[in-house]
């Protein structure tokens, strides 16, 4: 007959055993005991703290590092190509200026739980909320032509025709957004985002100096070249997106954040901020001792696309790390902004439609919603593989951003004053500080357009 065991507990702890049965079956019963107990322990305070911050992040860190784009990397080389580390205090500057702005669309998020398209059409009628999703549209199209001519651009290096990668990047895109839930799209663009910190590892192995890095942070650089404020003038361009206030605030709602999340997802967004901002400072520190340092040999070397900036690093980096680095960059950058931007139009177009819109419902239960995602993924890589390439096509939408950001900030400013409850309405010091923000923002704008976009 088979033996029999005991196990004698006292909270959870064993202190004995009494047993006739055999050794092998006297382990497998305490094996199997530790593992109920284990499982039926409960967390510690600060575990569940831990827990429920790492439930909250996504929402801003995703549009962070989808801020830090194919455009934004070729306006943080060309910064650090043309004029050294001048640039590095207008970079980590602008900073606060992301979180200011970007903190109002998780205040209106949680607060209403609307997206921004939705609470245009609530606050304005369905005339503006129109108008503000078709301008959104047509950035967005021209955005996401810009990431996969990016990602084609990568993909060239290695050999791989544009009638090959950018096909398949689009039905990758396509297929992200079929699991049936925000959390997982979320997590898998926060993975590709984060092979944007590929920069880092360039910006260390281009061994910059360290004294010309500090003796940026105690002069103006040169603020009378026209030059120079068309690059000061882009890098604050390319900061705020239109489609980041769209993506930010429906992401807040599809999660379903509620008012006792909202100090995390402020956190959530200084992070972002800070990550999206030192990336940027990456780029530019790395094309600066890897060009500007060595400018008697390079001339002036202008990094338009993937192709020249890899090619700026190899004399630091060496061939391989160089193409590795950008390649890895690049390709992270470019996918989870795709998704970003995708992800924008789509929500801004179901909202302004009256239509259901969530990644957490399948695509028979949202047509809308998943017939606009889809349908910009399909222009965009025609449009992608008919332009390729063409600098032209990245200056115009970097203008049509510009352009469109007076109508989005607008509105963001006008929905928070009217639409915010009492206990979330921007003070009148914060009000101030914000609409000074604002027009500086705009008015730097205007000048990269009336300087025709050129860096």
């Amino acid at each position: 007959m088979p033996g029999s065991a005991t196990l004698v507990l006292e909270r959870g702890k064993l202190l004995a055993v009494e047993s006739t049965a055999p050794a092998a079956e006297v382990r497998s019963r305490v094996v199997g005991e530790a593992k109920v107990i284990a499982a039926k322990r409960p967390l510690a305070p600060r575990h569940w703290a831990l827990v429920g911050f790492l439930a909250v992040l996504g929402p801003g860190l995703m549009v962070m590092l989808a801020d830090t784009d194919a455009g934004s990397v070729v306006t943080a080389a060309q910064s650090g190509a043309r004029w050294g580390y001048s640039l590095l205090p207008l970079e980590v500057g602008l900073i606060p200026v992301l979180y200011l702005v970007m903190e109002l669309t998780v205040r209106l998020g949680i607060a209403t739980g609307k997206g921004h398209a939705r609470l245009v059409r609530d606050c304005f009628g369905g005339k503006w909320a129109f108008i503000s999703v078709a301008t959104l549209v047509l950035s967005t199209t021209g955005a996401l032509v810009t990431e996969l001519a990016g990602i084609s651009g990568v993909a060239a290096m290695e050999g791989i025709p544009p009638l090959v990668s950018v096909p398949a990047a689009a039905v990758f895109l396509g297929l992200i957004v079929l699991s049936g839930s925000y959390r997982r799209v979320e997590r898998i663009g926060v993975g590709l985002g984060l092979f944007e910190l590929a920069f880092l590892v360039a910006a260390l192995r281009a061994h910059p100096a360290v004294a010309s890095l500090a003796k940026s942070f105690t002069s103006l650089g040169p603020v009378g070249h026209s030059g120079y404020l068309a690059i000061v003038a882009a890098n604050v361009g390319a900061v705020v997106m239109p489609w980041m206030i769209f993506y930010q605030q429906a992401a807040v709602v599809d999660k379903g954040l509620t008012p006792k999340d909202l100090h995390v997802a402020r956190a959530d967004t200084a992070i972002g901020a800070v990550i999206t901002q030192v990336v940027m400072i990456a780029v530019l520190v790395a094309t600066a001792a890897a060009v500007y340092a060595h400018r008697g040999s390079h001339g002036t070397m202008q990094l338009r696309n993937v192709q020249s900036i890899s090619a700026a690093l190899v004399p630091s980096l060496g061939v391989s790390a160089g193409r590795l680095a950008f390649a890895l960059g690049i390709t992270g950058a470019a996918l989870v902004a795709a998704i970003v931007v995708s992800l924008a139009a789509a929500w801004a177009f179901a909202e302004a439609s009256g239509a259901r819109g969530s990644l957490n419902q399948r695509a028979r239960q949202a047509p809308v919603f998943y017939g606009a995602y889809y349908a910009s993924l399909a222009i965009a890589a025609v449009l992608a593989l008919a332009w390729g390439h063409a600098v032209q096509l990245s200056i115009a939408v970097e203008i049509g951003n510009s352009l469109l950001l007076p109508i989005v900030l607008g509105f963001l400013l006008a929905i928070a004053w009217k639409a915010l409850p009492a206990p979330y309405r921007l003070s009148r010091a914060r009000s101030a500080i914000t609409v000074v923000v604002v027009v500086a923002v705009l008015v730097l704008n205007f000048v990269m357009v009336f300087q025709g976009g050129g860096l």
